[in-house]
């Protein structure tokens, strides 16, 4: 059979339409990454300006997610090397609160996305670009490294120290909450 039949074209997908798809996987990697909630949208207009520039690089054989993932890992990685000139507005939330429910729920889920998202930011960050692809985006290790540029022993190895950095940070971070 052929790739139309399969549903895959062997066509270049366009701007348009990778935009409409995964602007919001972008968004939501780049604050997974580090980037401030006030230059998430900044840091994203670049993603795509580069996607733009490179997508007669792109294999339509591959998936589209982990090579978007890269340019969201490469900007967000010049960002922090630019972070440290910027100062951050504080009580920005990354997401609309869900009004459904109740003061003291919607709380202690904030509170909780804050410890995770403090974890996640004690993550060295180029363990942490492993950890967020394969765990939270469910890649491969081996798609995972090459979308990285890294060996796949070097991955493996990125992401069992990551999750190891990850669950330090989140037990030093519930157990001061718990000491409030």
């Amino acid at each position: 059979m052929d790739d139309v039949a399969h549903g895959l074209s062997s066509a270049k997908p366009e701007l348009t339409a990778i935009f409409e798809e995964h602007f919001v996987y972008v968004w939501k990697t780049l604050g997974r990454l580090g980037v401030r909630s006030g230059d998430i949208e900044d840091v994203a207009q670049e993603v795509f300006l580069c996607i733009h520039k490179r997508l007669g690089d792109y294999d339509v054989a591959r998936p589209m997610r982990p090579w978007i993932f890269g340019f969201a890992y490469r900007m967000a990685a010049d960002y922090r090397r630019l972070a440290r000139h910027r100062t951050e507005v504080l009580g920005t939330p990354l997401e609309a609160i869900d009004a459904s429910r109740g003061a003291d729920e919607r709380l202690e889920v904030e509170e909780e996305r804050a410890i995770v998202e403090a974890a996640l930011d004690a993550v060295e960050f180029d363990r942490r670009a492993v950890l967020v692809m394969h765990d939270v985006d469910e890649v491969p290790i081996p798609a995972v490294a090459r979308e990285l540029g890294l060996p796949v022993n070097t991955t493996y190895s990125r992401l069992r120290l990551a999750r190891e950095d990850f669950v330090a940070a989140l037990g030093r971070l519930r157990k001061v909450r718990g000491a409030r």
